[in-house]
């Protein structure tokens, strides 16, 4: 199988991370935070050198304020629901997922205005301006997405978030699609709250996710077992332990680790090319075939991260997908979890078939597809 469905998540995994999953199966498996034993000691350890390595990723200086999640929605829920927004106004964009829109849905019960802006795919100045006249006095939160999981647009988060500062507006990020595939920098981006999967662009485990906390979240999630202050029925407000009650994925957090010594050694900007570089030839391929129909301009590297989607004649998405699939070819069709961005594309109705590389696919795959879909639209025409 040629897998071609890393937007969901990575395949495979990098060995380093298999191996440190192993690892921390058979030697920290200890509770970390509860027992003042060595194994418990060691396992604290390195959770808390994957809050800093995950810090000194995305420029960001408080490795205590690192929560550990079980992925990018439940970060994304954490914030939307423990901020208060009550009879606010909270500003998103048009390529939001579910994970977004969902949350910012249930808001409306509580008096919110939910207000979406334009994204001009490739006119970033023009998806600021977007912005910038839907964010007024009774906007308290803007939370979008940082590249499309549908179409792999970027938005411009740098200049989105310098805006949102100016106005005294808080500023989250859903990094889903941009962590460990583009750069981040909390502090340059004047990000408050960034929210990124383990599992994807960081090559971790399933069953991971981070919230960082630039700010203060008012209300929590869930309340527990947090390892301190134990005799109060308070939820303590040191962090992380007010975002994590309970046990958290050792394992999991163990490859993430490893995960990002993976992407640290390959290098971000080398990622990004080399994915980019299957992307842009993929499309090219695409534009030469008759009946394929393709949803953006050419993907330009400064305006695109690595995610591409087309459909191929008459079929309907599903449909094409599982012929590919047939003929050994891993990618997702339908809507995604994204139906604001399919309506924003035109393809609502059928979806679409997308296709997402990793740093482990390789050009004669990219065109042994290309071949498999030559084929399949030969047929209709």
């Amino acid at each position: 199988m040629v897998y071609f469905d890393n937007a969901a998540t990575t395949s495979p995994k990098p060995e380093v991370v298999r191996e440190a999953v192993a690892y921390a199966l058979k030697n920290l498996s200890a509770n970390p935070g509860r027992s003042g034993h060595d194994l418990s000691l060691a396992a604290s350890q390195m959770v808390y050198e994957c809050r800093v390595a995950l810090s000194k990723m995305f420029g960001f200086s408080s490795p205590e304020r690192v929560v550990f999640t079980l992925n990018c929605t439940h970060a994304i829920n954490m914030v939307i629901k423990g901020l208060s927004l009550n009879n606010c106004k909270i500003v998103t964009s048009s390529l939001e997922h579910n994970a977004v829109m969902r949350p910012l849905e249930k808001l409306k019960k509580q008096g919110c205005t939910i207000a979406v802006a334009e994204v001009f795919m490739d006119d970033p100045e023009a998806t600021v301006r977007s912005f910038a006249g839907l964010i007024d006095d009774h906007t308290k939160l803007v939370i979008c997405t940082h590249v499309s999981n549908v179409c792999g647009a970027i938005l411009p988060i740098e200049q989105i978030g310098r805006l949102c500062r100016e106005r005294g507006v808080l500023f989250a990020v859903d990094g889903a699609q941009s962590a460990g595939v583009l750069p981040i920098d909390m502090e340059k981006m004047n990000i408050d709250f960034l929210c990124i999967p383990g599992h994807k662009g960081l090559y971790g485990p399933m069953g991971t996710g981070v919230l960082f906390c630039g700010k203060d979240i008012p209300n929590t999630l869930t309340e527990g077992g947090t390892g301190n202050r134990s005799v109060s029925l308070i939820q303590p407000d040191e962090y992380p332990e007010r975002m994590e009650s309970g046990t958290v994925n050792l394992p999991g957090i163990a490859g993430l680790k490893a995960g990002i010594g993976f992407v640290n050694q390959k290098t971000i900007p080398h990622i990004h090319g080399y994915e980019m570089g299957l992307i842009q030839a993929a499309y090219r391929g695409l534009k030469n075939i008759r009946g394929v129909t393709l949803y953006t301009p050419y993907p330009q590297a400064d305006l695109y991260a690595p995610v591409l989607c087309f459909n191929i004649g008459t079929y309907h998405s599903a449909e094409a997908a599982e012929l590919l699939n047939q003929a050994g070819f891993a990618l997702r069709a339908g809507l995604h979890c994204a139906p604001a961005a399919h309506r924003r594309l035109g393809t609502i109705s059928y979806g679409a078939v997308r296709m997402s590389p990793s740093i482990f696919n390789r050009n004669f795959e990219v065109q042994a597809l290309l071949n498999r879909i030559s084929r399949l639209a030969q047929k209709l025409y």
